[in-house]
């Protein structure tokens, strides 16, 4: 399908595809919690602190036991910006990059705003959550990327130099557009990418992450989606490193007990094609989706980067009712996640009932304005 197609989708499907979305953003915000205390620490330095199995429940971060970072406060943002899209194309404003632009900036509010500004009319209803506005450990290059209203592209991307994982990391739900065409996914998932990090590394591992969502909310395989999405990446230059780095994942499926040596092999540093192959790899062997994000964050790596990604391609892989529901209980934000995955699951299958020439939920408008 094109984007300018709508599926037609049946009730089984709606369900399936909402199950996928709900699985995704809680599934990224779990890891990211899990591995938001130890993140940074070597192996070493976790075992000390929480016993010779290292992390094996949530840990303390940010004063608080499941607690999320930036991570995934910005992947909320991606979705938000990605319906407001959808619903600014019935006036003739499709540009989705610009959208999603728009959304970070409201995101970059909410690190240095004291609360909800009820001025602002077109900041809709995520921008009004209060327990948003907290500092979670951001990084740099994304709030000096996001410092000023000037959008990067990739012919002037914000921070040139930078390959670092925080772009990556915001880039699950860019998969989450089962209707559009994989490249057309990778190429909105770069773009995007661009407006804090020019890397190509970190550009193209965003791009690699949100055509595996893809497979996987279409219903593929986790080997299948990685395979496909290593097609699509060989077409781009400068794809090397990250192609490596994921045939590296791949063929370490094959060589013993999973385990943090192995793990740390693919890379323990904050480098955007390392964490997005341990991330791959501990996906691919984790035994459920419990075990798979242990593996995921019991690293010297940066845990809560590599258990985002692992958990967001579990919960796509599976849906949200395989996550370990002791620590959904204790997600912070959970009720925000499910609005607004259910949100974006809606305006996907259901968006013409919404806002077209036909019809026009005033209630929907105020939550997504067009602005």
């Amino acid at each position: 399908m094109s984007t300018g197609t709508t599926a037609v989708w049946g009730r089984a499907e709606q369900q399936d595809f909402r199950s996928r979305v709900r699985g995704t953003l809680l599934g990224g915000a779990i890891g990211d919690a899990l591995g938001a205390g130890v993140s940074g620490l070597s192996l070493e330095e976790i075992r000390e602190a929480h016993g010779a199995d290292a992390v094996t429940d949530l840990v303390p971060a940010h004063g608080g036991r499941g607690l999320v970072t930036a991570v995934t406060q910005l992947n909320l943002f991606t979705v938000d910006g990605l319906i407001r899209a959808q619903v600014r194309r019935d006036i003739g404003a499709w540009h989705p990059p610009t959208d999603v632009h728009q959304a970070y900036l409201r995101w970059a509010a909410t690190q240095h705003d004291w609360g909800p500004d009820e001025r602002r009319k077109d900041n809709g209803w995520l921008a009004g959550q209060e327990w948003l506005y907290a500092r979670r450990a951001p990084t740099r290059e994304c709030l000096n990327g996001l410092g000023d209203t000037v959008m990067g592209t990739l012919d002037r991307p914000k921070n040139p130099a930078a390959h670092d994982a925080a772009a990556l990391t915001r880039s699950a739900p860019f998969g989450l557009l089962v209707g559009w065409e994989p490249q057309l996914v990778l190429q909105l998932a770069v773009e995007c990418a661009a407006q804090t990090h020019g890397h190509p590394t970190a550009l193209l591992s965003s791009g690699a992450l949100a055509v595996m969502v893809h497979g996987l909310a279409r219903g593929e395989t986790l080997d299948g989606s990685v395979l496909q999405t290593l097609a699509l990446l060989t077409e781009r230059p400068g794809h090397e490193p990250v192609t490596e780095a994921l045939q590296q994942a791949l063929g370490s499926v094959r060589q013993g007990i999973p385990g943090p040596a192995l793990i740390e092999s693919l890379g323990a540093t904050d480098s955007a094609e390392e964490v997005l192959a341990v991330a791959v790899y501990c996906a691919l062997v984790g035994e459920d989706v419990r075990h798979g994000l242990r593996l995921a964050v019991n690293h010297g790596g940066p845990s809560a980067a590599t258990g985002a990604l692992c958990g967001a391609l579990l919960g796509a892989l599976h849906g949200e009712t395989a996550l370990p529901p002791a620590w959904l209980a204790e997600l912070e934000g959970r009720a925000t996640l499910l609005e607004l995955a259910d949100d974006f699951a809606m305006e996907m299958t259901q968006g013409p009932a919404l806002h077209s020439p036909a019809a026009v939920a005033a209630g929907w408008l105020a939550r997504y304005p067009r602005g």
